[in-house]
């Protein structure tokens, strides 16, 4: 009884993602890839910060990235079609999805004219140089 109370909110994947694309018809085919869930990585150094986005299957001319502002913004239009047919041609399904992600990640002090980006294996790659900071540790104005 105990365990029954515990899992009666469980949910079934199969179900799960049944319901999704049901009532959000502007999600994906593909599952492995959720709307609204870009995962990234961000690593920042001294020198700069290297983003990592989990972009799989999706082709490079998609992507829309700008730098305004202080944040780097990402985002991905992306077109399905498929159709099947049967022995002698002819067409017994044909199906269309039209799908938008975007996210946006708030990157401080970048030099915009040196950033650099790159699609591999599944994986946007995105590196932002730090804007050089000045050495001058003082912060009094000397007045003449």
């Amino acid at each position: 009884m105990a365990n029954e109370m515990m899992n009666r909110f469980a949910v079934d994947p199969f179900f799960d993602r049944l319901a999704r694309r049901f009532f959000s018809p502007t999600e994906w085919e593909n599952d492995s890839v959720n709307m609204g869930a870009l995962k990234t990585d961000i690593k920042e150094t001294d020198q700069d910060y290297m983003v990592k986005v989990d972009v799989p299957g999706i082709d490079k001319k998609n992507f829309h990235l700008a730098y305004n502002d202080g944040d780097l913004a990402l985002n991905i239009d992306q077109t399905h079609a498929s159709e099947k047919k049967d022995e002698q041609g002819r067409v017994i399904t044909s199906e269309r999805s039209h799908g938008v992600m975007s996210r946006t990640y708030e990157l401080p002090s970048v030099d915009r004219d040196h950033i650099s980006a790159q699609v591999e294996n599944g994986v946007l790659n995105i590196v932002l140089p730090k804007a050089a900071k000045s050495n001058d540790k003082n912060s009094q104005i000397e007045i003449q």
